[in-house]
């Protein structure tokens, strides 16, 4: 007589399996050690590498900055961080980088972004590009040459105005502070907008078309397209172009220095031209040391504010 067993009834849950019957066997338990083993062999010259180039200057640097600047160099605790409230060089240091914050990410950003938008279907497009991402490639040496000749007192800009019967608007372009540290903002926004089309260009043509032409069945305005289709679809682009002028704003040197030296005086100095002049033409490296910290700590504190604000609000 065969026997068959009745089917669980509805909403009946088998029970769970006993603790030792998932357990991987030995052989499979060896290869992924071995996996494990071999993810690690090749990771670590990567992380010795970082190890070494990066992690232990920054920690000799944040040790150094502890110290005075004398011959024998004693414990000067927070002395040198204290400079930030004293010394007038240092404060003027900060107003600048706190304006080339906002100017070097700015500036770069609006402009790439007007620029990769109206040359995005037009007939002259490519030479529009060419010309705007020319300065991109040039150092910021060639292209501080190139701008001194252009704004120094009687440069090629003064001259044209005089020509031109403007005389009235010569000025002296680099020696009045905070001018001159706006005219350097300009300066820097002429190379920097260069990749910031680039990256826009590219993310403009990533774009679905169907979207677009979904809004303009709705009625949509050319702002409202680009308010709520185009802007929303960039956001991805946006975080890496802010993200990058960003950082390079900050740690811009070689386009100051060549321009200004940080002149006249120390009007137009940012943290990353006082860091030199106060470790190495100064003499004194546990002030520079400390203001590297305090630069590198904006940094990472500006870059990891931003990059969460925006990715927290795209996963809102």
């Amino acid at each position: 007589m065969r026997t068959t067993t009745a089917p669980p009834a509805v909403g009946h849950r088998p029970p769970p399996p006993e603790p030792g019957s998932l357990r991987p066997s030995p052989a499979r338990r060896r290869v992924a050690a071995r996996e494990r083993f071999a993810a690690g062999a090749f990771l670590t010259p990567a992380v010795l590498l970082v190890g070494v180039v990066l992690l232990a200057p920054f920690a000799t640097t944040v040790y150094r900055s502890f110290f005075d600047d004398h011959r024998h160099s004693g414990f000067a605790g927070l002395h040198n961080y204290q400079l930030f409230l004293t010394d007038d060089a240092l404060l003027r240091s900060v107003e600048n980088t706190l304006l080339w914050v906002v100017g070097t990410v700015a500036l770069p950003f609006a402009l790439g972004m007007l620029i990769a938008c109206l040359t995005d279907a037009t007939r002259w497009s490519r030479i529009a590009r060419l010309c705007v991402i020319i300065p991109y490639a040039l150092s910021g040496a060639a292209v501080a040459v190139v701008w001194n000749f252009v704004l120094s007192t009687d440069g090629a800009l003064n001259q044209l105005l005089s020509a031109v019967g403007l005389e009235s608007l010569s000025t002296s372009w680099l020696l009045d502070w905070p001018g001159n540290t706006l005219v350097i903002i300009c300066v820097n926004a002429w190379q920097a907008t260069g990749v910031a089309v680039i990256l826009i260009l590219v993310g403009l043509q990533g774009i679905p078309p169907e979207t677009l032409e979904a809004a303009s069945l709705d009625g949509a305005g050319p702002w409202q397209r680009f308010r709520y289709v185009v802007l929303p679809q960039l956001r991805p682009v946006s975080i890496i172009v802010i993200g990058m002028s960003l950082a390079n704003g900050l740690k811009s040197f070689d386009l100051l220095w060549v321009l200004t030296r940080g002149g006249p005086g120390r009007a137009t100095e940012t943290l990353a031209v006082s860091m030199y002049q106060e470790t190495f033409l100064l003499q004194r490296p546990g002030a520079g040391s400390a203001i590297a910290v305090v630069l590198t700590v904006i940094v990472l504190g500006a870059s990891w504010l931003y990059l969460r604000r925006q990715f927290d609000e795209k996963g809102a």
